[in-house]
């Protein structure tokens, strides 16, 4: 059997695998990128289909390139992100192989590296990088699994049209969940969504995206979450461009019937935690808090920028804030589908070293894993805030792809013997 090596492998051709190829070939790294499907394919297939980059084009992208036929404020939708990302490649031809399957990585006994079995053969290669994004499994949680009824994950919807007639339970108050809410809301569908603990920044604020504010603010190169927030998800969208502010109050003056967390489903039933009132407070708080600190900014540093006060301006609490529904019978509400806004699990199965923890979360420091010669890429907070955003992937991609570089030249060493 013939057996491919390689200096340095990279699993999958997102944007952390593409970024990765960069910086390693800058290096002249020896390197190959393995693919199981297309360059960018979660952009394209594990999205739904109104869906746009929750940065403008000036902010999501690498370095290197704008996005072609879209004005610097632009939020670009997702098949042209994927285009991006593809372009990019091409441009110094990285080594991307399309189609091949990682199977297992396991450690080479007695040699060196690892041995990779993949859909294609068998490689061998001194260094492993594992850039398969955040996005791996998606989670449903099991309180549902003995309900009759239509159940799918963000990561499975892609437009109101694929759901069933009458209403639907949206669970999760995160990005993806606020964005299909209001989608399928806006189709004429009647809409629950079910809110837990959540940040709610604004999209823009005094002729600003809260892209700039996080970054004048210091907030993106922020190394580790405040304690207590990890379970806390961030409700910011781009796709009503600059106005996209997200606010909980509007989505139910809207038509949406805010819930607070889901509890448990029983004999066609649903309960809720009573915490809406809570989350939703949480929310503006937290909303308040950042034009604050952006209103302090502008007054020390003399900036100039146009005020707004209708920013800070609260709506009445709507009738399922003031009377909140702590159980719903599916059937009466004439609920005939949910989608699961859940999030995802990371699944690394087939990396098969000693680089994980108890509860099977890569152990390392800014993507240079616990593992010698195993590197991580493209995770949320791999070693800021702005880690899993295209830009701050190609920044940690550089750190990990000079620590390569590094190692490299240790193992490239002489003595005088040898000379």
């Amino acid at each position: 059997m013939t057996v491919e090596k390689i200096d340095t492998l990279v699993i999958g051709a997102g944007q952390a695998g593409v970024a990765m190829s960069e910086h390693l070939s800058s290096l002249d790294v020896p390197h190959i990128v393995l693919e199981r499907n297309r360059i960018a394919e979660q952009w394209r297939t594990a999205r739904w289909d109104s869906l746009v980059a929750n940065g403008p084009a000036w902010h999501d992208r690498f370095p290197g390139m704008e996005f072609e036929g879209h004005k610097p404020d632009d939020f670009v939708p997702k098949e042209q992100v994927a285009d991006y990302l593809e372009a990019y490649a091409k441009k110094f031809n990285a080594p991307i192989r399309t189609g091949v399957e990682v199977k297992k990585v396991t450690r080479n006994t007695g040699g060196p590296g690892f041995i990779i079995e993949t859909s294609e053969g068998v490689i061998e290669a001194n260094r492993v990088v594992a850039a398969t994004g955040p996005f791996q499994t998606p989670v449903i949680p099991p309180i549902a699994k003995n309900e009759k009824i239509v159940q799918i994950h963000s990561a499975e919807y892609r437009n109101p049209q694929q759901l069933p007639e009458g209403a639907v339970l949206v669970v999760g108050a995160g990005s993806s969940g606020v964005q299909i809410a209001d989608e399928i809301q806006r189709s004429g569908k009647k809409v629950y969504l079910s809110a837990g603990p959540h940040d709610r920044p604004p999209r823009s604020y005094r002729n600003r995206d809260f892209c700039w504010w996080l970054g004048v603010l210091g907030e993106w190169d922020r190394e580790a979450m405040e304690p207590g927030t990890e379970h806390v998800t961030i409700a910011v969208t781009g796709a009503h461009g600059s106005h996209g502010t997200v606010d909980f109050r509007a989505l139910a003056h809207q038509g949406i019937t805010l819930l607070g967390m889901t509890k448990e489903f029983k004999n066609g039933k649903v309960t809720f935690q009573e915490d809406l009132i809570e989350n939703v407070e949480r929310g503006n708080k937290n909303y308040m808090d950042f034009l604050d600190a952006a209103d302090a900014y502008i007054e020390r540093n003399g900036i100039e920028l146009p005020e707004e006060p209708e920013a800070r301006k609260v709506l009445p609490d709507p009738d399922c804030m003031t009377n909140p529904i702590l159980e719903l019978d599916l059937a009466e509400a004439g609920i005939t589908s949910i989608v699961w806004a859940t999030g995802f699990a990371l699944d690394y199965r087939w990396l098969d070293v000693d680089a994980f923890d108890e509860q099977g979360k890569p152990k390392h420091q800014r993507g240079v894993s616990s593992e010698p010669g195993v590197y991580f890429v493209g995770q949320a907070w791999l070693s800021r805030r702005g880690s899993a955003f295209i830009w701050g992937v190609w920044h940690d991609a550089k750190h990990i792809a000079g620590h390569i570089a590094t190692q490299r030249t240790y193992l490239a060493y002489t003595d005088p013997s040898q000379r």
